[in-house]
């Protein structure tokens, strides 16, 4: 199995030329009778042996951190942080193994973040300090391993140290973390975008970056909006049915315009819980929920299906500056 990432690669090594790649990417395309721009490919597992190098990765990172918090927990997070950065030379930058790469990612940032907490805990600056020192790291790593999910563990990280920061200088700030958290996704929804803007065709890495992003930026961007039309009340009413309706189709408009599909699915859960909660209150109890994932379970079938004709429709309607941006429909 080969990816966009390891075409490209070949391309700058000189195996194959440009316009071989680009003809092996369209009889792929030819042979699924889909355009491959538009299948928001990401890699994840190759083969069972990735899963079996995390299990092994895991098992040597615990033990390790195990080992070293008997001297103190902070060496224990440093060692393990070490470690992840080690195996992260073999399993990323020689083998190119893309689960491992998460793994090893997550574990490296994670333990930096607890070996800061663990020196600085219980002190003002220990929050600021573990967040700068987090997003620090996953800039290294980004710039060793080029592992697209870097940027917006980054970004994660830098937001949570955020929040936490203002939480501890005013307690009253968790009046306002829906707002922060729309804010906090507007700017990534917009790095993302710069970052898929920088390769609308779908063929490099930046692409992959922009998926983590968008799946960052989804949840942000979606559970204040829903929680600030309160669906989560004891009732929910007519009023409040529509706004969702009308609020999920504009996010599926929008998730067309891009082609990325993190935004109607983060939002879906609101949708069934919104639904089924009124069928109950209008007395359908028992298949509320039953009858409320048939029809949008349909509806987005129906949608994958049509994706391109709908994307064509919607993007004839974008301005022409705006759509030079984004991904075209083959």
């Amino acid at each position: 199995m080969y990816s966009d990432d390891d075409l490209a690669s070949a391309v700058e090594a000189g195996v194959m030329t440009a316009d071989t790649a680009d003809a092996f990417r369209a009889h792929v395309a030819g042979k699924k009778h889909m355009p491959a721009v538009d299948e928001e490919h990401f890699r994840l597992v190759t083969g069972f042996n990735d899963i079996f190098v995390v299990i092994a990765c895991l098992l040597l990172l615990v033990s390790v951190g195990w080992i070293g918090a008997t001297a103190a927990p902070w060496i224990g997070s440093a060692l393990a942080a070490g470690t992840a950065w080690l195996l992260a030379e073999f399993f990323v930058r020689q083998r190119r193994m893309a689960l491992p790469a998460i793994v090893l990612l997550l574990a490296f940032v994670g333990n930096s973040i607890a070996a800061v907490h663990a020196v600085l805990n219980g002190t003002v600056i220990g929050p600021m300090m573990a967040g700068a020192l987090a997003a620090g790291a996953a800039w290294l790593h980004w710039k060793r391993f080029r592992v697209p999910i870097t940027v917006a563990a980054g970004m994660a990280v830098a937001v949570g140290g955020v929040v936490m920061l203002m939480w501890q200088q005013s307690p009253d700030v968790r009046h306002w973390v829906n707002l922060i958290a729309l804010g906090s996704g507007v700017i990534v929804f917009g790095l993302a975008m710069m970052w898929d803007a920088a390769d609308p065709e779908r063929k490099t890495r930046k692409s992959d970056v922009a998926f983590w992003l968008h799946l960052l930026a989804a949840p942000l961007l979606v559970h204040p909006v829903f929680a600030a039309l309160n669906i989560f009340g004891w009732q929910i009413s007519l009023m409040q049915a529509g706004a969702v309706i009308a609020l999920y189709v504009g996010i599926g408009l929008v998730s067309l315009a891009i082609d990325r599909r993190a935004l109607m699915v983060s939002a879906l859960g609101y949708v069934l819980y919104a639904f089924s909660s009124l069928l109950k209150l209008y007395g359908v109890v028992s298949l509320g929920f039953a009858i409320t994932a048939l029809a949008i379970g349909s509806a987005l079938l129906l949608l994958s299906a049509f994706w391109h004709p709908c994307r064509a429709y919607v993007l004839n309607y974008c301005p022409a500056a705006l759509r030079r941006h984004l991904a075209p429909v083959r």
